[in-house]
């Protein structure tokens, strides 16, 4: 559990205003209309994949494990902070309670840095896969794949107990207005009426740890893999070992791109326009874009798509 603030601060008893995207009143009906839209097709999206990969027995492969484990976190994460924001498009109060700000908070969090060591170990998946093939099934083995993914979901739970904690220990001093559409750890601090110096060195080494690390992670796989790619003298061979790989190269680049820009700017020198259209791109577009990606450029996943659909129409 995320320990609630004890200071006697009045936006703990009334909760906080979340401003969003009250400086562009004309964008409001807009943009309720696009996210809700967005919001939807991430449904349907990732409910797809999941639903995919859990029926047809060829998707029973550590790739599709992780990708299933990726999904279920784009769902719960966009569920997190998007039916929120899209009230808020409409109220013009845009309140959301202590304890809603506090579960937002700890939720997304700890599914975003889940999100980011996940990728990183899919990046690995597909480094056995191009680079050691031979020996994928024995070293991709189900306990393996279990234990990453389990890795990954601690390593998550494990940031958002300490980064919350820290927090939201801090004196907003009655504070209530948050210039941002959910409560993320960069504006919260803003919101302080003292030094934040150590919860700002805090986040920029959980900034390090979960985006700096992962990326650099993924970028050594995919050295060895451009290395495996450039060695395979078939044309087909080398198309069919790229295809396998983009897919995830378009989530890593949309996904750590965005993130990095808002979590390795130090809290006070971020503009708050840009830190609110960056978190609506990793907050929405990228967890939309995700399905789409693996689907459209997969033809195992369209495969299987049109088995099933073909069996029910049957």
């Amino acid at each position: 559990k995320c320990r609630l603030s004890q200071s006697t601060n009045a936006s703990s008893l009334t909760g906080f205003i979340l401003l969003g995207f009250s400086d562009y009143p004309q964008l409001q009906e807009p943009l309720f209309a696009v996210i809700l839209i967005l919001y939807l097709l991430t449904i349907v999206g990732n409910t797809t994949i999941i639903l995919v990969s859990h029926v047809e027995p060829k998707l029973h492969t550590p790739m599709y494990f992780f990708l299933s484990h990726l999904s279920f976190l784009d769902l719960c994460f966009t569920s997190s902070v998007i039916p929120q924001l899209l009230v808020n498009l409409w109220d013009p109060m845009k309140t959301i309670t202590y304890g809603g700000c506090v579960v937002q908070l700890c939720v997304s969090l700890a599914l975003g840095s889940t999100e980011c060591v996940l990728l990183a170990v899919m990046s690995y998946d597909r480094y056995v896969a191009i680079c050691r093939p031979l020996q994928y099934t024995a070293l991709m083995h189900p306990c393996l794949c279990i234990a990453l993914a389990t890795l990954a979901w601690l390593s998550g739970v494990a940031t958002t107990l300490i980064q919350s904690t820290l927090t939201l220990q801090l004196p907003f001093c009655g504070h209530r207005q948050v210039d941002h559409f959910f409560c993320e750890v960069p504006v919260l601090i803003k919101l302080a009426c003292v030094d934040t110096t150590f919860n700002e060195a805090v986040l920029f080494v959980a900034a390090v740890l979960f985006l700096i690390v992962p990326v650099s992670f993924i970028l050594v796989s995919y050295g060895y893999i451009a290395q495996a790619v450039l060695k395979i003298k078939s044309t087909t061979g080398r198309r069919k070992a790229f295809g396998t790989c983009s897919s995830h190269l378009m989530v890593v680049t949309i996904f750590y791109g965005t993130i990095i820009f808002m979590y390795l700017q130090p809290a006070k020198s971020r503009s708050k326009d840009q830190g609110k259209f960056v978190s609506l791109c990793y907050a929405v577009v990228t967890p939309m874009l995700n399905p789409l990606i693996y689907t459209l450029r997969n033809k195992e996943v369209k495969a299987a798509l049109r088995k099933i659909l073909l069996e029910k129409l049957k």
